[in-house]
């Protein structure tokens, strides 16, 4: 009888102290933190690992420390030069801090979701929209610096902005695709006018040289009617002062006809 009761007292303990056990009993992942509060009076951040509480009396609130990613949606902005555009972005953040994360901000991704919305229209709407498209890099700094100096107070650490995209009116578009084709058509034209600008002063240097040796702008001459003279069907018709060449040429086939003959 005594042995029955003796088992029933442990049986009794047991099933006090194991539940009791098991709800003091936390574990924390190596990427989380457990901010512990103990009758609603702050403690600490607890872990990662093992480590145990006073059930009914502490509790806790785990923080991932992870990168966190908050997608903004479009923004409608209208631009320093009033142009109307929409842009979107991407906050990269991680919490440093989580005391500070838990006890200073409510919800701290709500809080950096609307944060991102407001600054990415405050930047972009100080801005030009030649830099918004072609400096974005120092504007998504500059959105950066701007969250990064709201949330540090929170514990909270933003690892980088990126602006994704950016929609520009329809007209626009067709405004910028004409000044681009007028700019390709510049740059063409100015290639094509130093081209001829490089020919006439290789061309003028050509003339200067024929100029001190005659010699050689005769053989130049006679070069181009030997190319001319290639094609049969072509009569070549030369200058008064030229009957030198029809000389040369009546000589030439006299003595290949006499050699023939002969």
């Amino acid at each position: 009888m005594a042995l029955f009761g003796t088992l029933i007292i442990v049986l009794a303990v047991l099933i006090i102290v194991l539940p009791f056990l098991a709800a003091s009993i936390k574990i924390v992942r190596e990427y989380e933190r457990a901010v512990l509060f103990r009758l609603g009076r702050l403690v600490g951040a607890k872990g990662p690992g093992l480590f145990f509480i006073i059930p009914f009396v502490d509790s806790i609130v785990k923080v991932d420390l992870r990168i966190v990613t908050v997608d903004v949606p479009k923004q409608e902005v209208i631009t320093k030069d009033n142009v109307s555009v929409k842009v979107d972005a991407v906050i990269y953040y991680r919490v440093v801090d989580p005391v500070s994360a838990v006890i200073k901000v409510s919800n701290y991704h709500y809080a950096i979701a609307l944060l991102g919305q407001t600054v990415l229209r405050d930047v972009v709407g100080q801005a030009d929209l030649d830099d918004l498209l072609m400096r974005r890099e120092e504007l998504n700094k500059r959105i950066q610096s701007i969250i990064d100096e709201v949330t540090v107070p929170w514990g909270i650490k933003v690892a980088a902005v990126t602006i994704k995209t950016v929609e520009l009116p329809e007209g626009m578009m067709r405004a910028m695709a004409k000044q681009a084709e007028a700019e390709r058509w510049r740059r063409a034209r100015v290639i094509e006018a130093e081209g001829e600008r490089q020919a006439a002063k290789i061309l003028a240097e050509a003339a200067r040289m024929y100029e001190e040796h005659p010699a050689a702008m005769r053989l130049r001459e006679l070069q181009t009617l030997i190319e001319v003279a290639r094609e049969k069907s072509l009569v070549i018709v030369t200058e008064a002062g030229a009957s030198t060449i029809g000389k040369i040429a009546a000589i030439s086939s006299a003595v290949k006809s006499q050699t023939s003959r002969g």
